[in-house]
């Protein structure tokens, strides 16, 4: 990278920092650090939430994902309208009148004091793996520019963010979000105009999506009934719907966001904005990755976007035969280039017959780059002995690299890194708020003063940059990483509704019957996960299901715990204790 980029995101970076803990008020009080005094207007809430999933796994890993099989990562998203309206109705109410900082402390108040720390320990250690998902997204990218292995990339980035949430608290998270948000729309919509302008002059956009589509790139409706099959109408409707649901309703990264807006209204109206919004900004990423599919048709990409797997082949004893590869692979694009000429060609005509036999002729030299290009990902896998090899997280990073023009780069190099080191700092700011409410105060020690808790609030956020950076190095090397969160997520989130789902849907739900069901929900995802081929989106359905209905029928045989109120299911103690305070 030139001078001038690497200038525009060190100021970026080093301005977005500084104006976040600039904007922080009263991050020495609990309220003030956890929630923002519960402050912040709607939009900024709604940004924020945003901002959270169009993070760098999006920029990187939802790209490449359109680049390999195109717009069916689409429909996971089908239900996210639905799901908020729900959560609008049902959880924000509940947690806001609650007067709560994390949400499994309204588990206590509603069971007990094993299935919110059951159920937080779930949360913690399935955000955790997350979150080290998300560091490894930016961390690709910095290894791709400098030379430096993931590894160390990994540390440059969690250790820094965790010491920028430290000071700023949830203020800092939130307003960072609102600011990152336009930088990183504005970096899609400046590189989809550069990918449009990037194709040849006798092609035009109508025809390069329409090569894209004799691919089945295009594609955002299936209608298949496999459970197998990841992406479907039905995943993304009925399975996708718990995941959101979830994940919106439930994760402390989420709901941390919305109890620090300033009324339930504003916190409904926070979420109706990813509701309108989700859907065109994840077609607007995918769609990014069916142009960089169109751009590389007509100018040749690599063989491997991974360029130290690259070198290390090139390295090694098979070199003579990778080179023979590379001769292959050269002629195969050559001639699906020509093909996607002729198809482009076909376009402007009248005859139908020439059009699909074109098509077919496409299609055949595309398969023909895939045979090749599977070739020399089994020679990878061969020398380096690595099994789970898959460069698609390399595909975007390639592109800004060596076609965008200097200045635009560091554009998006800017957007990449804010866009992760803000997801990630608030991710730290829920594990750490989590660990040391739901656990450190409620089971090692509740009589310190509010200085001791957040200082102990801080140690977690090290630990916890710590325990992503090294799980970030092993789920750089697992795929797609938009695939590894919702996989990871996955695993743990519909067990997690399911507990919430007794706690507001069944009166006469127990915390025995929310513990019990809780645990036959993970060891049933469990089985499905490891012995079935079920696609894990709808692991979540599976989850909270299991869990409900186990819940329900232990607690109809159980007796309500007899320290419970009836209004609440609050312990009495505690009752007792916050009616002294009062």
């Amino acid at each position: 990278m030139s001078a001038v980029d690497w200038a525009i995101i060190v100021v970026y970076l080093a301005w977005i920092v500084w104006d976040g803990i600039r904007l922080s008020k009263n991050t020495g009080q609990l309220e003030g650090y956890f929630l923002a005094s519960r402050s912040l207007p709607w939009w900024a809430v709604g940004l924020s939430v945003m901002a959270t999933q169009l993070s760098a796994i999006t920029m990187i890993g939802t790209t490449g994902q359109g680049y390999a099989v195109g717009m069916s990562l689409l429909q996971q998203y089908y239900a996210l309208p639905i799901a908020m309206i729900i959560i609008a109705v049902t959880f924000v109410p509940f947690f806001h009148n609650a007067r709560i900082f994390t949400a499994y402390e309204y588990l206590e108040k509603r069971f007990d004091a094993k299935t919110r720390a059951l159920t937080a320990f779930l949360f913690l250690l399935q955000r955790g793996m997350s979150c080290g998902a998300v560091i490894a997204a930016p961390a690709v990218v910095l290894s791709v520019m400098v030379g430096v292995d993931v590894a160390t990339t990994c540390l440059l980035i969690a250790l820094p963010t965790a010491a920028y949430t430290m000071f700023g608290g949830v203020q800092a998270v939130a307003w960072t979000d609102v600011k990152q948000m336009y930088l990183i729309v504005g970096g899609l919509v400046a590189t989809c105009i550069a990918l449009m302008l990037g194709l040849p002059d006798n092609v035009s956009v109508g025809e390069a999506l329409h090569i894209a589509g004799t691919t089945g790139r295009l594609q955002v409706f299936d209608f298949s009934t496999d459970p197998r099959a990841r992406y479907t109408f039905w995943t993304g409707t009925l399975g996708a719907l718990f995941l959101f649901l979830s994940y919106f309703g439930t994760d402390q990264s989420q709901v941390q966001r919305y109890l620090t807006a300033k009324s339930i209204d504003q916190a409904r109206s926070s979420l109706f904005m990813s509701a309108y919004w989700k859907i065109p900004l994840q077609a607007l990423v995918m769609i990014i990755g069916v142009f960089m599919f169109i751009f590389y048709v007509f100018t040749p990409p690599p063989m491997l976007f991974n360029p130290v797997h690259d070198q290390r082949v090139r390295e090694s004893a098979n070199a003579g035969e990778y080179v023979a590869l590379e001769q292959k692979f050269g002629e195969a694009l050559a001639a699906r280039k020509l093909a996607a000429e002729r198809l482009a060609e076909a376009q402007r005509s009248e005859d139908p017959g020439a059009k699909s036999a074109r098509a077919a002729a496409f299609d055949a030299e595309e398969q023909r780059v895939l045979g090749v290009r599977a070739e020399a990902v089994a020679l990878v896998k061969a020398v380096s002995g690595d099994a789970t090899y898959n460069d698609i997280n390399y595909v975007f990073p390639t592109f800004v690299l060596t076609h965008l023009p200097v200045g635009l780069i560091g554009l998006l190099m800017a957007a990449i890194f804010a866009a992760a080191m803000s997801t990630i700092s608030g991710e730290l700011s829920a594990l750490s708020t989590s660990t040391s409410l739901d656990f450190y105060r409620r089971w090692v020690r509740d009589d310190g003063d509010e200085a001791h808790l957040l200082r102990v609030t801080k140690a977690a956020t090290v630990f916890w940059s710590v325990f992503a950076a090294v799980t970030a190095i092993w789920a750089a090397e697992l795929g797609s990483l938009i695939e590894v969160v919702n996989r990871f997520g996955s695993f743990f989130y519909g067990s997690i509704l399911g507990v919430f789902l007794l706690a507001i849907g069944w009166k006469r739900a127990n915390g025995t019957g929310a513990s019990v069901g809780l645990v036959a929900g993970m060891g049933v995802v469990a089985y499905v996960t490891i012995y079935t081929p079920i696609a894990f989106l709808w692991h979540n359905l599976i989850g909270a299901g299991v869990v409900f209905v186990v819940g329900m029928i232990v607690s109809e045989i159980t007796p309500r715990a007899e320290g419970t109120t009836k209004a609440e299911g609050r312990p009495k103690a505690e009752g007792r204790r916050q009616k002294a305070e009062s």
